[in-house]
């Protein structure tokens, strides 16, 4: 927030710390992607940019929403997008072998990132109604595993195994949030840890070669495995300082697969090197702080799990995409959002954002009022 007496007190009690650390790393990105084109805004900057600054748009307009009004929305918003996902299973649109997408005519909406959000906000505002002392009774719990269970079912069958898995850990940081017992989290994940032979078994086969490579990362260095191995030559290569801009060799001759989206803090690394890579982190890091301060000072309930799960949404998106570069965990299919090139991300993290910024504008409200 600023102040000036130029300056509308609307526009001036935006954040605009937050708001100029979101386009600064945006803006990173379309130079990283400028270079993976070899020096050209086409065909992946321009459309970037136009992408990022409408969603921004959008997001500053959502921060003017109140919190009765995001909550009013919520359970309808999950049974629109459940919708849409079975809709996906009936009439969606098919693309090299996946079934993820409505064809809207215009545009081809993808209902799965809709539900990241979506499920964040439907089981803050289910523990919200749900009694503390209620909070570790099945009743409680059910419920809430079947609100994310369903969606995340029909996702996995699309198949798409890496929004799966963050609609699941989404939902799963809610619900821990919300004080449900420790042994529901962590017998499940053992089960799953012992009965992990059945759960490879019933993979597709191109999410079982995954996992073969992550396991044995040789094993087939020119054929799954090719991208991680290139991804950890261009990081390597990069050292401390980087290549220079415009200078990464492993992208620009065309070694690293995938170097404008799910690869593309690879390419950032070999001309920014370490130093770049780190400026980065930190960056991500202070707006997920940003977001988990507007969970610490909200003082509804709702507040602190719904601005808590769309904060770890962020954290997800990130720490997901930079195991899976670095050949830390199975490659899933997860972009960095606001660098990889792709409208999706974009869209579910400047929702995300502006479902934050409405919130923290809630407590300002409160606290001039109080």
């Amino acid at each position: 927030m600023i102040t000036s007496a130029i300056i509308p007190k609307p526009l001036a009690r935006l954040p605009w710390r937050l708001i100029f650390l979101v386009a600064g790393i945006a803006t990173f990105g379309l130079i990283v992607l400028y270079s993976a084109a070899g020096g050209s805004i086409q065909p992946w900057a321009m459309k970037q940019a136009i992408v990022f600054t409408g969603f921004l748009g959008i997001a500053v307009g959502m921060s003017w929403m109140k919190e009765t009004t995001i909550k009013a929305i919520a359970f309808p918003l999950y049974a629109v997008t459940l919708v849409m996902l079975i809709g996906v299973e009936a009439l969606g649109f098919v693309s090299k072998g996946a079934q993820r997408w409505l064809d809207l005519g215009p545009i081809r909406l993808q209902p799965s990132e809709f539900m990241k959000p979506a499920i964040v906000l439907t089981l803050a505002r289910f523990y919200e109604l749900v009694p503390a002392a209620e909070i570790r009774k099945w009743r409680a719990i059910w419920p809430a595993m079947l609100l994310l269970g369903v969606p995340a079912f029909l996702i996995l069958v699309q198949p798409d195994l890496g929004t799966c898995i963050m609609v699941m850990l989404c939902g799963v940081t809610v619900m821990f949030l919300a004080g449900l017992p420790w042994w529901l989290f962590a017998g499940p994940a053992a089960a799953v840890a012992v009965a992990a032979p059945i759960v490879y078994s019933m993979m597709h086969g191109y999410q079982r070669k995954r996992i073969d490579v992550f396991l044995d990362p040789e094993s087939d260095p020119l054929g799954a495995g090719y991208h991680i191995a290139q991804s950890k030559i261009a990081i390597g290569s990069g050292g401390i300082w980087g290549k220079g801009f415009l200078h990464g060799s492993q992208s620009h001759l065309d070694y690293l697969p995938e170097g404008h989206t799910d690869f593309v803090f690879a390419t950032m690394a070999e001309e920014w090197g370490l130093v770049g890579g780190i400026l980065l982190i930190c960056a991500f890091g202070a707006v997920i702080r940003w977001g988990m301060r507007v969970s610490q000072n909200s003082r509804t309930r709702f507040g602190q799990l719904a601005a808590a799960g769309l904060s770890a949404t962020i954290f997800f998106y990130v720490s997901i995409n930079l195991m899976m570069v670095m050949g830390l965990a199975p490659v899933v299919g997860v972009p960095l959002p606001l660098v990889s090139f792709g409208g999706s991300a974009v869209m579910t993290v400047m929702l995300c954002l502006g479902l934050l910024m409405a919130l923290e504008r809630q407590q300002r409200t409160v606290s001039r009022l109080a």
